[in-house]
């Protein structure tokens, strides 16, 4: 199972989900015989290094985060005193 296939949401596999969906198109029954299969491979280690990366990048904007409210917290600390 995979996630919705619109090229918006997926802009680093777009072409893969293209060539996906080409294939489904093109074999309309073959598709439930693995025929689209090694193109359904390829796009879940797609979705797989686009999460990744999307973590990655969620992680070091939190760490930001974190470090400016420690700030703040630090800050009214120092005030309150």
């Amino acid at each position: 199972m995979h996630p919705p296939l619109t090229l918006h949401r997926h802009p680093m596999c777009a072409e893969i989900i293209e060539e996906f969906q080409k294939c489904h198109i093109d074999h309309p029954i073959g598709k439930f015989f693995g025929e689209c299969t090694e193109l359904k491979i390829k796009l879940d280690r797609c979705f797989r290094q686009e999460k990744a990366v999307k973590r990655k990048a969620n992680f070091e904007e939190s760490k930001k985060l974190r470090e400016r409210l420690q700030a703040l917290r630090k800050e009214n600390a120092e005030a309150e005193a």
